[in-house]
This record gives C-alpha cells, structure tokens and sequence, in this order.
C-alpha cells in the first residue's frame, strides 16, 4: 500500500494544510493542486512583469516551512505548483528535485498567452525512481499527481490499465482538496464542515483504494461525500486521461470504517490526443453597483442606463437588475435593490473612462444616488479555449537537479 494525501485543491487554498497533512498522521507522498485555466492565466500574467516567476508562490512559503518536516518524515511531496516555470521553481528547493517539462506549446500557438498540454503520470513517476524527493511539474492532469507516486511504487506497466484507472479515480477523489471531505457538499447540515480535513486515499497493487483522512480532523468521508466529489466535472462515464481512459460506469464503492473503499475501476487505452489548455488576453473589464432605493426602481434602474450609453455607447456593456427589495421594508439596505453593469473592451482607455462616467452621475440621476463602491481603472481578462494535439507533438521530460 501506498498512502498519498493531498494538501491543496487550488492556488489559494489553506496555507496550513501541508503541516495539518505532515504532522496528522502517516503519509508516503503528499500532493497539491494548484493549477486551473484561470490559474495559468494568472501565472501568464506573472511572467509578462518578471519572466523569473511563473509558479505558484505559496508552495514556496509551504516549502519554506515544511520542507524540513517532510524530508525528516520521508514523506515525498508531488505538486503542479511549477505552474509555466517549473525549473524556475524547482531551483529554489533546497532537497533533491526533479521537474517535468515538455507542457509548453506557446511557439505552437504563438497568438496565445500561455499554451499547454495536459501531461500524464509518468515523468512524475522517473523522477521519483531516479530519487526525487520533491517532484515539481507544470500543467500535468490533476490525478497524475497520485497516479504517478503509484506507478512508481508498484512499478506498473504503462499498458496496465485497469491499476492506472484505479489510481486516477483516486486522484480524482484528492485533486480538489476537502471538496471530499464535505467542503461544496449539497447536504452539509448532514456533517461538520467547519473546519474539514485533507483526504488521503490508500492505494493498493491493484489500484484500489481507501479514501480517508487523518484522525481528528473535520468534515467526513461517507459514500455520498466521495460520490459528489466523483462526479465533479465528470461528462461522459469514458474519463479521457493522457494516460489511461477511466470508465466511471465501474467503480465500486463501498462505506468503511475510516472512510469509503474504491474497487473494480476498468480502464482502457488513453485517447491518440491531448488536450491543451490555451488563455489570450481578451480585453479589459470594469465594474461597478448602482444602490437604488425606495420607489420606482425600474425607472431608476432605465435612466442610469441611460446616462451611461450616452457617455460611453452600450457596446460591451453588460447590465443585471437584482430585484433584493423589500416591500414596506424596515431598513433602507431592505428598500435598495443592486444594478450591476459591467463593461469588457479591448480599448485600456474606454475601460478606465467607464469609471468617470459613472461617478459623474452623481449628483445628475436618480434620487439618493449611490453606488456600493467606485470603480477602479479596469483590469485585464483573458479567454480560455481548449485545443487538441497528436502525443507524438509533445515531448515531455523528466529532469533531476
């Protein structure tokens, strides 16, 4: 058996949780996610200011504080905090590392911000095998960060589908954190979520596994809790992976008395594609709230539009009426109802001049004018797309320094 936990769902989260996980109890590899499209873009935007980062910048506060810990404990830690820089990352961990690299595929899509494929399990895996004690890799698929530490400790084929297919769903079970555990649960009334742990998933030769989590730790591990977890951004029951296809209609679960056993997943060969995730800059976007009170608040809400067509045209405006009054309401937050208006444009200027022409309503609209914050200049967005490449037009790479 190999016990893997996970210490991160997403760039952001619980900045403890990697020494709740190492301290708790007993763990073989300690994984994070950190990566989302939004994530990439955020890193994209990173580099455009200093080309040296690129990487999720808490793992490295984590590392700073845990790293000692980890090591001391034998615990290995694998995580996709390298983000578009992995070797970046990796050069300032002080233990030996490894990275994987081979996911950028900007000069294949040059129009585009930040381009990369989704990478599998298995350079993760050479790392481990060549020594690694930490593994730092850039856009890998979430459940190789648990399918890897797993073929490398059963020395797995890679044509061993149904043990990979196993090892995903439990990568799939840990890839966002306490989602798991009870965090985002439909019937959280049902457990306590005020604080809820990390999962970990006891994994075995065959690929089946123990979702569980630390003694004394929050939220619970139950069918249900795993099951809304499975179901997460699931489509077809056929789950394409770089590096196995994971047929959902399989799994077997099963309540245990420390959590829920995961059995019978089926797998079949990976797709001849990968999938690649691509941001480009698509604009900037500003916003603001109009606060209407009382009475008339349709024509309140008519005439701000209105006045701000007329300073700035209606193009890549966009307008919400929140109907949050009250009838013959006790206070005046119960009388108000929110107009919200964004705007997205790809000119900076029309962008920060949205601002101006909203205040300058100020004293020339409706009654009681006001609004729940002033808007700033306006920020950048980007737009994500997936594409689709042949493997063989990606050369991934595992390097240990």
């Amino acid at each position: 058996m190999i016990r893997i936990g996970n210490a991160s769902g997403f760039y952001g989260d619980r900045l403890s949780a990697m020494r709740e996980q190492l301290e708790g109890g007993e763990l073989d590899v300690l994984t994070g996610d950190y990566l989302a499209e939004l994530t990439m873009l955020i890193l994209g935007r990173d580099r455009m200011k200093d080309s040296s980062l690129g990487y999720a910048k808490t793992f490295l506060r984590q590392m700073e504080d845990c790293l000692a810990l980890a090591l001391d404990k034998g615990v290995k830690i694998v995580v996709n905090a390298g983000g578009l820089n992995p070797e970046g990352l990796a050069r300032k961990l002080g233990a030996k590392v490894g990275y994987v690299t081979g996911d950028d595929l900007k000069a294949r899509f040059p129009e585009a911000l930040t381009a990369n494929a989704y990478l599998g399990a298995w350079e993760i895996a050479e790392c481990l095998d060549q020594g690694a004690q930490v593994v730092v890799t850039g856009r890998v698929t979430d459940a190789s960060l648990v399918v890897g530490p797993a073929a490398a400790h059963f020395g797995w084929a890679r044509d061993d589908w149904d043990r990979l297919a196993g090892a995903t769903v439990a990568g799939h079970v840990l890839e966002c954190g306490t989602q798991a555990t009870g965090g985002n649960y439909s019937f959280f009334t049902e457990i306590d979520v005020t604080r809820p742990g990390f999962p970990i998933a006891e994994i075995e030769a065959d690929g089946s596994c123990l979702i569980t989590k630390h003694d004394g730790t929050g939220g619970a591990v139950t069918v249900d809790t795993v099951t809304a977890q499975l179901l997460y951004e699931i489509g077809a029951p056929e789950y394409l992976g770089p590096d196995v296809t994971t047929h959902f209609d399989t799994i077997r679960l099963d309540a245990h008395e420390r959590g829920v056993r995961i059995s019978g997943t089926r797998g079949s060969p990976p797709p001849g594609t990968l999938k690649v995730c691509l941001n480009t800059l698509g604009g900037f976007r500003n916003s603001t709230t109009f606060v209407l009170t009382g009475l008339d608040v349709q024509q309140k809400a008519d005439l701000v539009r209105r006045q701000l067509h007329d300073a700035i045209g209606e193009d890549g405006l966009t307008w919400t009426l929140a109907r949050t009054d009250q009838h013959d309401a006790a206070t005046e937050e119960q009388a108000s109802a929110l107009l919200h208006v964004t705007i997205k444009t790809a000119d900076p200027k029309r962008a920060k001049g949205f601002s101006r022409a909203a205040i300058e309503l100020a004293l020339a609209s409706y009654p009681g004018f006001h609004v729940t914050a002033p808007p700033g200049d306006g920020t950048p967005f980007g737009v994500y797309q997936a594409a689709y490449v042949n493997r063989d037009e990606v050369s991934a790479k595992a390097v240990l320094l």
